[in-house]
């Protein structure tokens, strides 16, 4: 399996390289447009330092002060980093409108595009990469990184069609318009990073197919027991963290009981994957007649 952290630290060396692409071709045209989407991606250099101790924060086994593990850092790194990218959204947007107030003709568009395109392919290159790790290893962090340079691709897609048009339509606030359409992307782009982030941070339901599968399991692999009720289900990182009560006869033993858990235990975990599994064994007396009801 992929080391995350070296991901991550492949993030911050090719967001080095996009950023000094960028400035580049601010320099070289002397677009405000430009220049924002170099700033936006001094931000992808920060995020991506985030990430990568977000992850070496993550991967810490469990202690005596966090006995269900560290994975949750991921996701209070990808809160920070959506938190980032509003704030630096908000600061592209004030360029925007200065330079709307003060518009300036753009000196060498063209190169500037050039070199801004350049830049946008290496971006869509790594983004998709991020996003394919991040998906094959349930890390919200690599997937917040990933997401946020793919929200990058799309401003520099429009910048580099919106400034090739400067020299042809001779109309310098276009420079700014594109200014705050980039705003606007970008700060989009934070608030929903922020909303899925706070979503697993407060332990969120998965999807309801994945419930679904897991209820199946538990009817399908419970032979023997009753009913299973009150089935709860988060997950962390790739470790899904399951509960639930499983009814069983009266008279059944000890052993018997575990038996059937050993066997749902294993049929979740081949649905699932990584799961930390809590089953509270009941007496018959206490079944709802709700929730799973166990194929015999």
């Amino acid at each position: 399996m992929t080391d995350r952290r070296n991901v991550a630290r492949l993030s911050i060396g090719v967001s080095l390289i996009v950023l000094a692409v960028k400035y580049a071709a601010y320099l070289v045209s002397g677009s405000d447009a430009l220049l924002s989407d170099a700033i936006e991606t001094i931000l992808n250099v920060i995020a991506a330092c985030g990430t990568l101790f977000a992850l070496t924060v993550a991967i810490r086994p469990a202690d005596d002060n966090h006995p269900y593990g560290h994975g949750k850092a991921e996701y209070l790194s990808a809160v920070i980093e959506g938190v980032l990218v509003v704030l630096t959204a908000l600061g592209i947007l004030l360029i925007s409108i200065l330079d709307w107030m003060h518009p300036h003709p753009v000196k060498a568009p063209l190169s500037g595009v050039a070199l801004n395109a350049l830049a946008g392919l290496i971006n869509l290159i790594w983004a998709r990469i991020l996003i394919g790790v991040g998906r094959k290893q349930s890390s919200q962090a690599l997937l917040a990184a990933g997401e946020h340079v793919q929200s990058d691709v799309w401003a520099t897609i429009a910048l580099v069609i919106g400034v090739a048009l400067i020299p042809i339509l001779h109309w310098d606030r276009l420079d700014a318009l594109l200014s705050g359409i980039v705003a606007i992307n970008v700060l989009r782009a934070g608030f929903s990073m922020m909303r899925h982030s706070m979503s697993d941070l407060m332990d969120e339901a998965p999807a309801p197919d994945c419930i679904d599968n897991v209820r199946n399991a538990i009817s399908q692999s419970a032979t023997g027991a009753i009913e299973a009720h009150d089935v709860r289900i988060r997950k962390v990182g790739d470790l899904h963290f399951v509960e639930f009560h499983l009814v069983v006869q009266n008279d059944m033993s000890v052993d018997e009981a575990h038996t059937i858990c050993d066997r749902v235990e294993a049929a979740i975990r081949d649905e699932l994957g990584r799961a930390s599994i809590h089953i509270h064994v009941e007496p018959s007396n206490k079944a709802k007649h709700s929730g799973v009801l166990v194929l015999s």
